[in-house]
């Protein structure tokens, strides 16, 4: 699809999710495909294949649900301290290009940014002090503060409780499509995938909404 006009007037709030919308997926992807597994094989003295092997059903049985984003909740089922791992790779951490100015110019429009993340606090804490993002942010809002995944329909509900806005005068951006599904059902009109999540790997099929490469394509 193509890239959308939008009509910056017409638009007062803009809820950004963090992980493959501002900061590279590279990051998490590393981590849980490579570093877990190969932190786990040598706790349990297996491969990383062996260990991966072993995880990837237990990933896939948390998907879509809060558990699957949850620091804690690996540190208790792997036995792991996650939120240290994730220090040991912390220079994988990257802001996507063009992130920086687009938020600079988004603050001097006066528009209200919150970043929006399925991210639990001490993910986001670690990525906050590698970056600058959170200077350029009115507001962090994590799913585990509300209690509901993102792609949860509940969600959206609750978070308008806790962060009031107008669904005809926000735009969302996120690059997982069963969030913007999620938000679409609630109302939401003005919504943006990302075509390219993860620097290291190839364009994403975006199916039926409109994307970007960059935030530079959609900067005023």
């Amino acid at each position: 699809m193509t890239i959308p006009y939008f009509d910056w007037d017409q638009l007062d709030t803009l809820f950004l999710d963090m992980d493959g919308t501002l900061l590279d997926l590279n990051f998490d992807n590393h981590f849980w495909q490579i570093h877990v597994p190969k932190r786990y094989g040598e706790k349990h003295g297996i491969s990383t294949d062996q260990a991966l092997a072993q995880l990837i059903p237990r990933f896939r049985a948390a998907e879509g649900r809060l558990d699957w984003y949850c620091v804690d909740y690996w540190s208790n089922e792997l036995d792991m301290d996650i939120a240290l791992l994730k220090e040991e790779v912390d220079h994988l951490i990257a802001v996507h290009p063009d992130v920086l100015e687009f938020l600079t110019t988004m603050r001097q429009m006066e528009k209200r940014l919150t970043l929006v993340t399925n991210a639990h606090g001490k993910s986001i804490d670690i990525k906050m002090r590698k970056t600058v993002l959170g200077q350029h942010l009115d507001r962090i809002i994590s799913s585990h503060d509300i209690g509901t995944a993102k792609e949860q329909d509940g969600f959206w509900v609750q978070l308008q409780q806790k962060e009031a806005f107008d669904p005809a005068r926000t735009l969302l951006v996120d690059d997982s499509l069963p969030v913007l599904r999620a938000a679409r059902r609630f109302g939401m009109t003005h919504l943006l995938a990302i075509h390219k999540p993860d620097s290291k790997q190839p364009i994403k099929d975006v199916e039926e909404f409109s994307a970007i490469h960059s935030f530079a394509e959609i900067m005023p």
